[in-house]
């Protein structure tokens, strides 16, 4: 399979001038400059941001993820000068200090990806999957660098208005099928699909998603999943985002069983022991 290693246990991309392996299953651990993210506990200012990301450097994050502009339910997008405030003195000073970290940019704005690359960002997170901004896919091919390309149903101020599916696992799988293959055009080996857990979907459309994310993982790419305290947790158990640490845990270990490859999570020591336990597991077939 493209950009996985025939034993399993590592991923290997592209980022820049240089080959780089990544441990599978991998944890990417959120690192929000906003000061409206769902879960207030990951947001960061420049010198809480280095310290999240020493911490979370320690505690086994393969990849941090910077995001300066939040895109939960109903939210409103930000000036482009304001993510680009928000998210460069970070990138730019987690990297100046953990040069070796490979650091994700979380944006659907190719100009902000491409400072950020610039700044010392070696992987571009796409919510809008290329279709947000049509300079994306451009950008990233020219800096050589992996690309993740997510579902999404609508726009982050719209995409919980009744969204609907006839078959959500079916339609998610043939969309990704096709961004991966209009991002490989472009130019990009390296592509990352994430299904977009709660992004235009109900909490019913997020289990049968994940009920059936196989068919994702048959794409021949690796996939990210995000299910890190997101309603699908909360209002099913009836507790808050700042309970939702366990039922986290529960379905990250499930994702994992059936295929995915990475974990976007807030919680990284929690998430990287719940891939050491799953490749225990799988090392046992």
């Amino acid at each position: 399979m493209a950009g996985e290693s025939s034993a399993a246990s590592l991923l290997t991309w592209r980022v820049k001038d240089r080959l780089l392996d990544v441990p599978f299953p991998a944890v990417m651990g959120i690192l929000n400059a906003t000061p409206d993210s769902f879960h207030s506990a990951s947001r960061a200012q420049v010198d809480d941001a280095l310290r999240m990301a020493e911490r979370m450097l320690e505690e086994g994050a393969a990849i941090l993820d910077i995001g300066g502009m939040s895109t939960r339910p109903g939210s409103e997008p930000v000036p482009e000068e304001e993510e680009l405030r928000r998210v460069l003195p970070v990138v730019s000073e987690i990297h100046a200090r953990f040069p070796g970290a490979l650091l994700s940019i979380d944006t659907y704005r190719s100009r902000v990806a491409r400072e950020c690359l610039g700044a010392g960002a070696g992987m571009v997170n796409d919510i809008g999957a290329g279709l947000l901004d049509e300079g994306m896919l451009e950008t990233v091919a020219a800096a050589r660098v992996p690309y993740i390309a997510m579902h999404m149903q609508g726009t982050p101020r719209t995409m919980q208005q009744a969204p609907a599916y006839r078959d959500v696992a079916a339609e998610v799988t043939q969309f990704l099928s096709q961004r991966l293959n209009a991002a490989r055009s472009s130019g990009i080996p390296d592509v990352i699909l994430d299904p977009g857990f709660g992004f235009g979907k109900t909490v019913e459309h997020n289990y049968a998603l994940l009920n059936r994310l196989e068919s994702i993982c048959a794409l021949d790419a690796p996939v990210l999943v995000g299910l890190s305290r997101k309603r699908m947790i909360n209002e099913v158990l009836g507790i808050t985002p700042a309970e939702a640490l366990n039922g986290t845990t529960a379905l990250n270990a499930v994702a994992l069983l059936k295929g995915a490859s990475i974990l976007r999570v807030h919680d990284v020591k929690e998430a990287a022991q719940c891939a050491r336990l799953v490749a225990a597991v799988r090392d046992q077939k």
